[in-house]
């Protein structure tokens, strides 16, 4: 799986930065390394320097192998409360997404299941 980090050009994110959410965004994905081919992970400041609340915007692409890409983003105050967000909003959608995969007509169901033979 590869990770890539990418900044809108307001020095948003240094290469510290980006090393860690690199590493962050690898230790929440691991499970889902198998099936990743990249992920992108976009950083940007909404406010282009004023100061707003919510002003950081955190977007993370995710390309599942033989799959349409998914993507979800996150608004917050810093950078590293909106990629932490984000990450975790996107370990939530590649959960739903692979789950919904092995769920599909004729496969395994309740009716599959071996009867357990037991007191009543």
């Amino acid at each position: 799986m590869q990770i890539l980090v990418n900044s809108d050009g307001h020095g948003t994110v240094d290469a510290d930065l980006s090393q860690r959410l690199e590493s962050q965004v690898d230790d929440e994905l691991a499970r889902f390394r198998e099936h990743l081919t990249r992920v992108e992970v976009h950083v940007g400041d909404e406010a282009a320097g004023r100061s707003e609340v919510a002003d950081m915007r955190c977007t993370i692409e995710a390309r599942p192998a033989g799959r349409q890409p998914v993507a979800v983003t996150e608004h917050a105050g810093s950078v590293e409360e909106a990629c932490t967000g984000a990450v975790r909003k996107l370990a939530r959608l590649l959960q739903r997404t692979f789950d919904k995969a092995g769920m599909h007509k004729g496969g395994d169901s309740l009716r599959h299941l071996p009867v357990e033979e037991g007191p009543i």
